[in-house]
């Protein structure tokens, strides 16, 4: 694990393009962190305590502050079984409320339950799920060490308590899984018409740096902040025709043109899934 400095005091730690798996310990999303004169500010924890220990080891090598918060960009396993490594050594933990919900469902629970089996050692039965100590409804400023931390709710996009941060000393944001680069965007029961709008918005602010939830860090956020967009935009188009026509999603999925996306990472895995769940929310559009 070696952080990357995207700025002057602004790090981030990238994982692997790849499905979690004992192999990789779970290392497939990114987590970073802000330097200031009061203490570290992380976002997001990994995917299980182990890797979390190895994020806090990498930042005591390179500062003697101590982790005054993390900020969890949305409730997802990859970036959040590392949070009881954090809140044991004292951080504050803060999420959008939102992810409440998440946390009290069924899908979390089995979820962790498959997890101990599917990546043990990494993932067991001291592994928590931990819920924030501060909750957000909406946009929030947080401010350590004179560093400020403009925490933007931009959900429901990818998940329904997205957050982006923007830390404008800096001239980073770091974006969360509303920006994937370098392999295909994990859509699951994402809102894919407001993470789109999201996108477009983050689009108009022009970051100097954009540190995304999965893959390098970008200082062409215009570009890659697009791939994405498109990606989303062109599910929509394909299976919104699908699903307006009334075809079948096989029929639907085997005409689509997927050719400039399939040399992609993880396209294999991914995609048919993305298109499934797009056609279903198409489906759902075209009811209201």
């Amino acid at each position: 694990m070696r952080p990357q400095q995207v700025a002057a005091h602004s790090y981030f730690v990238q994982g692997v393009s790849a499905l979690g798996s004992p192999e990789n310990r779970n290392f497939i999303s990114n987590a970073g962190f802000v330097i200031t004169e009061a203490g570290v500010v992380v976002i997001d924890a990994l995917g299980s305590p182990a890797l979390a220990q190895a994020l806090l080891d990498a930042i005591g090598r390179l500062t003697p502050q101590r982790i005054t918060h993390v900020i969890v960009t949305h409730y997802h396993a990859d970036h959040i079984y590392g949070l009881q490594v954090f809140r044991d050594a004292g951080a504050r933990i803060v999420a959008h409320r939102a992810a409440r919900e998440y946390l009290a469902s069924d899908t979390a629970r089995l979820r962790l339950q498959a997890s101990r089996t599917d990546l043990a050692p990494w993932i067991d039965e001291d592994t928590r799920l931990v819920e924030a100590t501060d909750w957000i409804d909406g946009d929030t400023e947080l401010v350590v060490g004179g560093t400020r931390f403009l925490l933007r709710a931009v959900g429901p996009a990818h998940t329904p308590e997205d957050l982006i941060i923007d830390v404008p000393q800096e001239g980073v944001v770091f974006a969360g899984d509303l920006v994937f680069r370098g392999r295909i965007p994990f859509v699951g029961q994402a809102d894919s018409r407001h993470w789109i709008a999201s996108l477009d918005k983050m689009l108009l602010s022009s970051p100097r740096v954009v540190v995304p939830g999965h893959g390098p860090h970008s200082e062409q956020a215009t570009e890659d902040l697009r791939l994405t967009r498109d990606y989303l935009s062109f599910l929509r188009e394909a299976m919104g025709q699908a699903a307006r026509n009334l075809e079948p999603f096989d029929e639907a999925y085997a005409r689509t043109d997927w050719s400039r996306f399939e040399r992609m990472p993880l396209f294999g895995v991914a995609n048919r899934m993305n298109a499934y769940n797009t056609y279903l929310l198409m489906e759902q559009e075209a009811l209201r």
